[in-house]
């Protein structure tokens, strides 16, 4: 692209105080033209920035980037630290029929640490219908991990109507991970 192309208004809305040539070497892999394609060698970022391009695109000409669903990035685990607040977030989420998913980890495993950032993205795509949590093994009582059948970490499960629905232990690649805790909970999803 030459340094003389010309973007969108949506493209200029998105991000008003750059020059062209900022726009260019912002969005090569995008290879951006006034028509707004997309190369099929790029990254969910650059989808979802598209598909955000587009609605402000077939808006009216009165759109801002506020106009758009205010959906989040990514959802932070909330902590649980004790066998009361355990019982308490599954108690919570079976009066309002939600899922809950939590991720047993520890603070010392690195498979844990990688992987709870990659599920608080995952978060955001369930959320607010599915709630996710996260419990330190080191910070809550044993009794707690025994009676949730914890024995490798990290382990992550799915809880719904007060009782363990299904798990994915977590000892490969976090993609991986990912996906199957996906799967899990859109298998719960489909089967009720």
């Amino acid at each position: 692209m030459s340094s003389s192309t010309q973007f969108s208004p949506v493209i200029q809305q998105l991000y008003p105080k750059k020059s062209n040539q900022s726009y260019i070497s912002n969005f090569k892999c995008l290879k951006l033209i006034p028509v707004f394609p997309i190369s099929v060698n790029c990254s969910k970022i650059h989808l979802k920035f598209r598909a955000k391009a587009e609605v402000l695109e077939n808006n009216s000409e009165e759109s801002s980037v506020q106009d758009l669903d205010n959906s989040p990035a990514s959802v932070e685990l909330q902590p649980i630290s004790s066998e009361a607040q355990f019982d308490r977030v599954i108690s919570e989420a079976q009066q309002i029929n939600e899922s809950v998913v939590i991720l047993w980890m520890a603070t010392w495993c690195r498979k844990c640490i990688y992987l709870k950032p990659k599920l608080e993205k995952l978060a955001a795509d369930y959320f607010p219908r599915t709630r996710f949590y996260c419990v330190d093994v080191n910070n809550v009582p044993h009794k707690l991990v025994v009676r949730a059948g914890i024995t490798k970490m990290p382990t992550i499960q799915l809880w719904r109507d007060g009782n363990k629905q299904a798990e994915v232990i977590g000892g490969h690649k976090a993609y991986l991970v990912v996906t199957e805790v996906r799967d899990m909970i859109e298998n719960e999803d489909n089967n009720l």
